[in-house]
């Protein structure tokens, strides 16, 4: 497991869930090894540090995948109701979740931590506290999407 903390940002939130930044392609190996199950990306096609068939690569390992291309200038409620669907509906399976800095994941993990795990503040905001403070368009959907739960008593599925 050692080797995962190379990975950019990379933080364990539990046996089961994991976040980063956008891994290299020789660590997804790394992740496959590490017993991981869905690989999902939030990040779009043309981030930074992007890998080209990425999804290829992930699958060619045994490893289901998913992106969800959130962009970075217009991150919308659909993509967090979106994402938390796809969490839900994972179940039991180990997942790792990814963008290009662990920004866009770890403010979404926040979300669906919070509002569909139940989770205390304090606990649900890591690794979110760890990594950023979300300002502009994030810092507005971070309350829109808690105004959405707080007003609706949703659960987070579409």
């Amino acid at each position: 497991m050692d080797n995962l903390a190379q990975i950019r940002n990379y933080h364990a939130l539990d046996e089961r869930l994991a976040s980063s930044g956008q891994p290299e392609p020789e660590q997804f190996q790394l992740i496959a090894d590490a017993g991981y199950d869905i690989v999902v990306n939030l990040a779009l096609p043309t981030s930074d540090n992007a890998i080209a068939q990425e999804g290829s690569l992930v699958s060619a390992l045994g490893l289901s995948y998913v992106q969800i291309p959130v962009r970075w200038d217009a991150p919308s409620i659909s993509d967090v109701l979106l994402f938390c669907a796809l969490m839900q509906a994972v179940g039991d399976k180990k997942v790792w979740v990814h963008c290009a800095f662990n920004m866009r994941v770890s403010c979404f993990l926040y979300l669906y931590r919070r509002h569909l795990l139940k989770m205390p503040e304090p606990q649900a905001r890591f690794p979110l506290s760890e990594i950023w403070e979300p300002e502009g368009v994030w810092r507005d959907l971070v309350n829109n999407v808690n105004a959405y739960f707080e007003k609706s008593g949703a659960t987070g599925l579409i």
